[in-house]
């Protein structure tokens, strides 16, 4: 019944929250634009028959599924695939995209992780941008617009060890003569790191004593690392834990235009818009906990998500996005996310980790630490008096 609870109060706000959203930007539909002609790219059967998708894309291949000229704006993604993420990781299909004839990619991320499925997992995930829906989350949507003035390219490759059969596709789009001035280009990159305690110990919420002080970032984990004009305008942020102690104490410190003293949170939580460390499902249109664990504590997997819908993050030279894992950066935590901003122009974004340097820790549960506390026990005597 409280899981049922939390979920009727999720969509109830959701709905709210959405009739608010509607009622400032329907208006804008009652504008005719005669310059702008829809245009649609899909995976249907062109010969006519139901095989609407792409067929057999081997381990280690690449397909174009999209090759515009001109200008434009793609509105909306739709993607599904099979087999399902148990035999076929949506962790190891990386989705390009390529703006304006540039030979490098703008966008690099899993396909996975970018539409917010992270781990390999499938479930669902509800956000204004974005959104991974039924069945179970296989069903991947994007409503970012991605802007073009000469060319827009979209490929997906397989790093999955697995053959993709099939992949259905559908990419909506608006074409035009040339886009409004001032118009930036769409990026998003994905990072993964394990992040250990910069120190011998590994401590948190003064378990071992007074914790130290973090006033550079210098060992914070990095979000988005960007040289450029534009604005950022959200994240995906994947947070594997090994140990039942909170770890969202990491602040967020975000460094505008290479200035020494960052916008400083005051808690990972506090920076995606939730307070005392919740540990429920939560869906906001700019915010929320789409994956929580169900373990001791905060022991194992928890997804959270942000997108700066009306309060984007401007820089005109430099964004360096960065947070703390645990205070004071003393937590090991595997850490994993997808960051999402415009710029003026295209870019190249930063290489992103290989399959090998995806895969997650493997997940740890009361066994282990069983396991762990016996061989405390052991290395003290295994007295029964030993109960902590």
């Amino acid at each position: 019944m409280t899981s049922m609870k939390y979920l009727i109060i999720s969509i109830t706000f959701l709905l709210s929250a959405t009739n608010l959203l509607s009622a400032q930007d329907l208006g804008s539909l009652t504008q005719i634009r005669s310059h702008v002609k829809s245009r649609r790219i899909s995976s249907y059967d062109k010969a006519g028959g139901p095989n609407d998708n792409l067929q057999h894309i081997e381990n280690g291949g690449k397909r174009t599924l999209v090759d515009i000229r001109g200008a434009g704006v793609i509105r909306h993604i739709w993607i599904t695939m099979w087999p399902a993420p148990d035999k076929l990781s949506r962790n190891d299909v990386i989705i390009r995209m390529y703006w304006d004839g540039k030979p490098e990619a703008s966008v690099v991320s899993p396909i996975g992780p970018f539409f917010g499925q992270g781990w390999n997992e499938s479930y669902s995930f509800t956000s204004l941008p974005l959104a991974a829906a039924p069945m179970d989350g296989t069903s991947l949507v994007s409503y970012f617009a991605m802007p073009f003035s000469n060319g827009a390219r979209i490929e997906i490759e397989n790093q999955s060890g697995a053959e993709i059969q099939p992949f259905y596709f559908c990419v909506d789009y608006e074409e035009m003569d040339k886009l409004p001035a001032n118009t930036g280009r769409f990026h998003a990159w994905y990072n993964k790191q394990l992040m250990g305690s910069q120190d011998s110990i590994e401590n948190e919420h003064w378990v071992f004593g007074p914790e130290g002080n973090n006033l550079d970032g210098k060992n914070n984990y990095v979000i988005a690392d960007v040289k450029g004009e534009g604005h950022f305008v959200g994240v995906n942020y994947y947070v594997q834990s090994p140990t039942p102690l909170w770890y969202g104490e990491g602040d967020d410190m975000i460094f505008i235009d290479g200035e020494e003293k960052p916008l400083n949170g005051t808690g990972t939580e506090d920076y995606f818009n939730t307070a005392w460390g919740p540990k429920v499902l939560y869906t906001h249109p700019y915010f929320g906990y789409a994956r929580v664990n169900n373990d001791i504590g905060t022991l194992g997997r928890t997804h959270l998500y942000r997108f700066h819908i009306t309060d984007p993050v401007y820089f005109s030279r430099s964004l360096k996005f960065t947070i703390e894992h645990g205070h004071n950066n003393e937590m090991t935590l595997d850490l994993a996310s997808v960051a999402y901003w415009y710029e003026r122009e295209a870019t190249a974004v930063p290489p992103i980790p290989d399959a090998a340097g995806r895969k997650p820790m493997p997940p740890i549960d009361s066994y282990d630490i069983h396991r762990w506390r016996n061989e405390w026990r052991k290395s003290r005597g295994k007295d029964p008096k030993l109960w902590r």
